[in-house]
């Protein structure tokens, strides 16, 4: 047998996960990750990098935990949410007999590790504004473990209507996981659902440092469960899945002075948002500008195609939107520095609008 034919047959077929680093591209203006556009500095104090570190940095536990509004036992870290997302499949589902059920268009990751693991997924599409399809997923419900909602919605920007979500987890509640992605709630802070886990025991809500608090590269986010939840998935997480100086920053971004430091980037990026969503709005070639409630807009564009691979060569990275669905004609633009919004402004009022385009 080839190396290849020695693979699982699921991952030879397998699509990665198309991150901005994946695709690429030589620009000077990286709008295409969410990121925060400014490298915050932090300096390293743990000199112990001879021991292991520990499973569950305390002070890290700890100061999330006060954070979020919940207690110890209902945090665990992890490598990114993206590794809480694969250990909530891995504790819950079983491959080959369990599915989950996303709503799309959403963040790609939740298929990605499921087929990875080789667990069945499920979509039921979202209704007009992105909102939950509820009776849609009442009906496909049956072997479902885990039903991911992401609100603020990647990569649509809204929030989801909070009546949905809790007549979602009454609907399941016996029947299944529900995990509530909360990687942008720091630029919505009063949409939490974190505070309904104590009604719900099967609300698990995942968070990140990567967008808010500046840290992306740091590669650290939070599950936030009931005891029982975090008590499983410590089962399956891996010995150390936080490096001695991951853990440091971490603890040091979550003291009240690096929480004071976030919410004054957020005060910035939602200065920003506004200043680019204004503009945008008078652009030609700007045929809608969709609310958000993020640090990235969506917008739907003429040629969007081609106005992407125009900016793509002048070094503005934006994320294109079309292959997902109902977003054709969309690009996501991160919300950057002033400067940077002005750029993309500069460069999408050089491109042709929607009466030009028919004349073509």
């Amino acid at each position: 047998m080839s190396i290849e034919e020695l693979a699982r047959d699921n991952v030879r077929t397998l699509t990665p996960y198309q991150s901005a680093r994946r695709l690429g591209g030589n620009g000077d203006v990286w709008l295409n990750a969410n990121e925060y556009p400014v490298a915050v500095p932090f300096e390293l104090t743990a000199q112990t990098l001879n021991r292991y570190p520990e499973c569950q940095p305390q002070a890290v536990i700890t100061r999330y935990a006060d954070y979020a509004g919940v207690t110890p036992e209902q945090v665990l870290v992890s490598r990114g949410a993206d590794e809480g997302i694969e250990l909530i499949m891995r504790a819950f589902c079983e491959p080959g007999v369990d599915a989950i059920l996303y709503c799309p268009p959403t963040y790609g990751m939740y298929s990605v590790s499921a087929e990875t693991l080789g667990i069945a997924c499920r979509t039921v599409p979202t209704l007009d504004g992105w909102q939950l399809d509820l009776d849609g997923i009442a009906a496909q419900l049956d072997g479902v473990k885990v039903v991911f909602v992401c609100s603020p919605n990647n990569p649509t920007g809204q929030l989801i209507n909070p009546a949905d979500i809790r007549d979602l987890l009454e609907m399941t509640r016996g029947k299944a996981i529900v995990v509530a992605d909360e990687a942008y709630i720091e630029f919505c802070p009063d949409a939490s659902l974190a505070s309904l886990i104590a009604e719900f025991p099967h609300l698990v809500v995942l968070r990140t440092l990567s967008k808010a608090f500046a840290l992306a590269g740091l590669r650290c986010g939070f599950t936030l469960g009931s005891p029982e939840v975090i008590a499983l998935l410590m089962k399956v997480i891996a010995p150390y899945p936080l490096s001695t100086p991951v853990a440091d920053i971490a603890a040091q971004a979550l003291t009240a002075q690096g929480i004071a430091a976030m919410r004054e980037r957020v005060a910035t990026i939602l200065e920003n948002r506004l200043f680019l969503m204004d503009a945008l709005r008078t652009l030609p070639c700007v045929e809608a500008v969709f609310p958000s409630e993020t640090n990235y807009v969506l917008a739907r564009i003429t040629a969007s195609s081609a106005v992407f691979k125009s900016l793509w060569d002048r070094g503005i990275i934006l994320r294109d939107q079309n292959k997902q669905p109902s977003l054709s004609g969309c690009l996501r633009i991160t919300v950057g520095t002033r400067d940077e919004c002005q750029r993309v402004i500069d460069a999408l009022n050089d491109q042709p609008g929607l009466t030009a385009t028919e004349k073509q």
